[in-house]
């Protein structure tokens, strides 16, 4: 059994309806659960878009390990860009 150690604070909503949780949670996401009329539990999260939920699955992931695998072996130049332009205006013609 865990024990979680809970702290009190007493805040004062704004006229604009707000409260400051403090400098350490700036920027963070959280989810706000009103429990009942009054009682809310406030908890930090990280959200993922819709768009890009895809990311989490173990096939993206992997994909993605190794694509970065790639790129750390093979770091970007510039010695083949006037090669490459060549070929792609070749391409558009």
């Amino acid at each position: 059994m865990s024990t979680t150690a809970t702290s009190t604070m007493v805040k004062m909503v704004g006229s604009n309806g707000q409260i400051s949780l403090g400098k350490q949670y700036a920027g963070r996401q959280v989810l706000v659960e009103e429990q009942e009329p009054g009682v809310w539990l406030v908890r930090t999260a990280t959200v993922v878009p819709d768009n890009e939920r895809w990311l989490l699955q173990p096939e993206a992931a992997a994909d993605l390990e190794r694509a970065l695998d790639w790129a750390s072996a093979n770091p970007a130049d510039d010695r083949a860009t006037d090669r490459v332009l060549s070929r792609l205006a070749e391409d558009d013609a």
